[in-house]
């Protein structure tokens, strides 16, 4: 993973994470007063040096994880056709109260006016050697926010090679390609950015796949001598897949055709009709050259025929998604702290919404009503939390929850389910086929799951869906998945932290897909204890052994029961989805193993149940299993 850096959060004393990392990640510890000086005194060492390019960059960055529910004619309204296209809207677009870049003010003020910047992630897509890399190096160059130092790496014979300006890779830059997903960061005096450049080839649709995954706004570039390609169709359904709300067509390499308006207005039409057919609410056709600069960040000279904005001007005016502040409050509880016995608290990221001390939440799974006591962070009680926040609350009744349980709003709580329906993205070279069982991570959980059925998959080349026996690498399918035990989940289009899921191979621990939530089934616990898996000693007691076994067969599971003394290819056989049944000739208590947990220890059944019936024993083991899984999971905080 890369590094993860603590800074405040913009209008809070509270830290949080930023850079590319990981959803569902534990709160790190936040930088203390002496990182903070040390960080504001090589800013000022900076600022001279910066002068010259006109702007001042401080590293000071959001967390993602966005969720949002955005409707086209919210989108609409403020992207008014009659505004949008026109020269003036730019500047009246703006927000107010944009952040001043005045290299007289103090430093503090200036880093004040940097923390108050909006963010915006976007992402590049298209097919390959459109031009995406060329424009994202563009982009950066002409807004100076690339030093010097790197600009003379990246130019030959006096010529800026600028889409190595961002792949940084030694494949890359030997192939001329993008492979990896390229993250960089800049900004200018009216907002602040996160660019994902995400590759173009085939092979490589899963990079651009978790590229997109957290973006505000997508650029799908155009090749304006070839049109749309089947890899321009693929990344602009994934991203309507992702829900990204808002699309910029960067029409590219119009120097090529002679800035023809003819050509420009051909595409335009087609992109406008692929994004009717993919539900994209916003798609913003605009005519590049982004090897000459041409209406990347400066308007062009050489297209009377279009009078918008450049690509820049459009990513400083766009709205932003709805605010996760006012979606719903939900905190996925990462690990219950416990330093001493009179304090209680559940630590954990806020994925949505907003929370105040005294706000009345449910408890989840149990469903118990309580209220905020306090909220509390790394430099003291907060009056107010908000997304994406990572906090501690504490609340005024003591309630068993533990990680992977969660907090939300009593007016819209996620639901509780065991089957869900979801388009998957697959990332594995083995392909997904229907009854096959994976580990899946949903928040802060991560349970055994099943893939019951596979409703269709998405031919990205005329966007339609067949069925199909399998999902092979790249392929995008829908698929319905049963869980071990339920998640406490949300639809991907009303918030993404907790509609979205990942699904990995139990037997090397690889992401084997990406998924989002289309629809939730309601269903109760019974009749999932099928999808029981793990590794069942049971001594000399061969009687207990056959019971459990037809029992187990009964349920449909998948049943291994030997005398083959413990090995680690048992565990193999139970990461796989089997329940293996030990025997031997030593009168040994009963014991259980869970498949899937790294580095599981041997779980003593009471003794009791020896003498009890078998539904008790099997109970017991359903139990077990359905544990939630990860750090400190048993650790409640109650000591039960």
């Amino acid at each position: 993973m890369a590094t993860v850096e603590q800074y405040p959060l913009e209008g809070s004393s509270a830290n949080i994470k930023c850079g590319p990392a990981l959803e569902g990640d534990s709160p790190q510890p936040a930088a203390g007063p002496e990182q903070a000086a040390a960080l504001k005194g090589h800013i000022a060492a900076a600022i001279p040096a910066l002068k010259e390019h006109g702007s001042t960059r401080a590293p000071v960055l959001k967390g993602h994880g966005f969720s949002r529910a955005v409707k086209a004619n919210k989108i609409n309204g403020a992207l008014a056709p009659e505004g949008i296209l026109e020269a003036s809207s730019v500047l009246a677009g703006m927000p107010e109260g944009a952040p001043a870049s005045d290299p007289q003010l103090p430093i503090e003020q200036r880093l004040e006016a940097e923390l108050s910047k909006a963010l915006l992630r976007f992402s590049t897509a298209g097919s390959v050697d459109d031009g995406k890399s060329t424009l994202i190096g563009r982009l950066l160059y002409d807004s100076h926010n690339v030093y010097d130092d790197h600009i003379r790496s990246v130019t030959r014979d006096a010529a800026i090679d600028f889409a190595q300006l961002t792949d940084g890779l030694r494949a890359e830059r030997e192939q001329g390609i993008t492979i990896d997903v390229a993250y960089r960061y800049f900004s200018t005096p009216k907002r602040k950015f996160i660019i994902a450049d995400t590759p173009g080839h085939e092979q490589y649709t899963r990079n651009m796949a978790t590229g997109a995954s957290t973006a505000d706004v997508a650029i799908v570039l155009v090749d304006a001598r070839k049109g749309i390609l089947a890899q321009t169709r693929r990344h602009a359904c994934i991203a309507g897949l992702l829900g990204i709300p808002i699309v910029i067509a960067a029409i590219n390499k119009m120097d090529l055709v002679d800035f023809s308006e003819e050509v420009f207005n051909r595409h335009s039409a087609s992109l406008q009709g692929l994004a009717r057919q993919l539900d994209i609410p916003q798609l913003i056709p605009v005519p590049v050259s982004a090897l000459d600069g041409d209406n990347v960040v400066h308007r062009s000279s050489h297209m009377s025929f279009y009078t918008g904005p450049s690509i820049l001007e459009l990513l400083e005016i766009l709205p932003l998604a709805i605010e996760r502040a006012q979606a719903t409050f939900r905190l996925p509880i990462q690990r219950v702290v416990r330093p001493h016995q009179d304090f209680r608290g559940f630590a954990g990221q806020i994925t949505a919404g907003a929370i105040h001390p005294g706000d009345e939440v449910l408890a989840l799974p149990g469903g118990r009503r309580t209220r905020v006591r306090t909220i509390s962070t790394f430099e003291g009680d907060l009056a107010r939390a908000r997304a994406p926040q990572s906090v501690v609350l504490t609340l005024e009744d003591e309630i068993d929850l533990s990680r992977g349980d969660m907090i939300s709003s009593v007016s819209a709580p996620p639901r509780k389910t065991s089957r869900i329906e979801a388009t998957v993205v697959w990332m594995h070279s083995k392909p997904l086929r229907p009854g096959a069982s994976y580990l899946l991570k949903h928040t802060s959980q991560t349970v055994r799951a099943t893939i019951t059925e596979l409703r269709s998959r998405i031919d990205v080349d005329h966007l339609a869906e067949y069925s199909a026996a399998q999902l092979a690498l790249n392929d995008i399918g829908h698929v319905v998945i049963e869980t071990s035990r339920p998640l406490l989940a949300d639809l991907y289009r009303d918030s993404r932290a907790t509609g979205s899921l990942i699904l990995i191979d139990p037997a090397d621990n690889t992401t084997a897909g990406a998924g989002m939530i289309r629809a939730i089934h309601d269903t109760s616990d019974a009749g999932h204890k099928h999808a029981t898996t793990g590794l069942l000693n049971v001594g000399n007691r061969a009687d207990l052994a056959i019971q459990i076994e037809q029992s187990l067969l009964a349920e449909s599971a998948q049943v291994l029961r030997t005398r083959v003394p413990v090995s680690p290819l048992h565990l193999t056989f139970a990461r796989l989805g089997a329940f293996v049944i030990l025997e031997s000739d030593e009168p040994t208590s009963i014991t259980f193993i869970r498949a899937d947990v790294t580095g599981a220890k041997p779980t003593e059944l009471d003794s009791h149940l020896i003498y009890a019936g078998l539904e008790q024993v099997l109970d017991e083991i359903h139990r077990l299993a359905s544990l939630p899984t990860g750090e400190d999971d048993n650790d409640n905080g109650l000591g039960i």
